[in-house]
């Protein structure tokens, strides 16, 4: 396993993960330390198998050491995750997506993904608390009718925001903005949302 707490600079960080096989290694060495463990089926038996893959006996499905963590699911390498983890943790006032993107060398919205579930793993977007005075607003995302294609717009009719997801947003004057995907555009989803009376 590598010493991370000796890293001093982002270059630290790309010289010891340089190569995936090193970041795979090194996460399964920190999630296991030596006894792999079904993520389906904690008591089964484990075989090792090619690919850095295993297999749980009891469930029959193959894992490997990203299953069930951010990493899940994500074509993404692991020398761009580690890099990543390590940018947006290291910057006190945060970092964008557009400038995670230009450091570990990804578009914009592979940047925003990553960079929204390191948050979401870190636990970096959990207040929601504003104060002060505070402005309310909902909209509707979602194209037009005139725009899609002829099958999808006969069904839709004249179009109107039912097929538009709606979106709430509050701004704290002077400060920031929280804005979330909500079931329907009315008062008893703003309450349950921001958990008012």
């Amino acid at each position: 396993m590598i010493d991370t707490s000796k890293f001093n600079s982002l270059l630290d960080v790309i010289s010891a993960f340089a190569t995936e096989q090193a970041c795979i290694d090194h996460l399964t060495a920190l999630r296991w330390d030596g006894n792999i463990v079904s993520p389906f089926d904690p008591s089964s038996k484990v075989y090792t198998c090619k690919g850095n893959k295993f297999k749980c006996k009891n469930t029959g499905k193959y894992f490997n050491v990203k299953t069930q963590t951010l990493f899940d699911n994500s074509k993404i390498k692991l020398v761009k995750w580690i890099p990543a983890i390590y940018l947006v943790t290291s910057h006190k006032k945060g970092i964008s997506s557009i400038q995670l993107s230009k450091d570990i060398g990804v578009t914009q919205k592979t940047g925003w993904f990553m960079l929204q579930r390191i948050r979401a793993c870190f636990g970096m977007d959990n207040n929601d608390t504003l104060s002060g005075e505070i402005q309310v607003d909902e909209t509707f995302v979602g194209g037009k009718v005139s725009n899609m294609h002829r099958a999808k717009a006969k069904k839709l009719g004249n179009g109107g925001t039912s097929h538009k997801t709606p979106v709430l947003g509050i701004l704290e004057t002077g400060g920031k903005v929280v804005v979330k995907q909500i079931e329907k555009a009315n008062k008893r989803t703003y309450c349950l949302n921001w958990g008012l009376q």
